[in-house]
């Protein structure tokens, strides 16, 4: 099996799932506990992908300049900074500990 059967294989399994939702009957969809759930798995999934790209490295945990660039955008955006200023304020600080020796 070569990578190209894998991937039409997941996307086939994707396409398929995502139909297979589209069968769930709406009274199911409407109880406030899947809503509820629904919205917490985004919030949760997306976090998980967030720590994983600012740690991971293969299979090991890795502290770099990702870090406090995430840090410093997370801060950011506590105080309401607009997504632009985060963005370029996480780069400035990423690449600057990375010219001062930071992997």
């Amino acid at each position: 099996m070569t990578l190209w059967h894998i991937v039409l294989a997941a996307s086939i399994a994707c396409v398929a799932l995502k139909l297979a939702g589209y069968s769930i009957p709406p009274r199911v969809l409407e109880k406030p506990v899947v809503s509820r759930v629904a919205d917490l798995m985004t919030v949760a999934m997306l976090a998980a992908l967030i720590v994983v790209q600012a740690l991971g490295d293969g299979q090991a945990i890795v502290v770099d300049a990702r870090l406090p660039a995430l840090v410093v955008a997370a801060g950011l955006l506590a105080m309401r900074a607009p997504f632009l200023v985060v963005v370029i304020a996480a780069a400035v600080v990423a690449a600057l500990l990375r010219m001062a020796g930071m992997p």
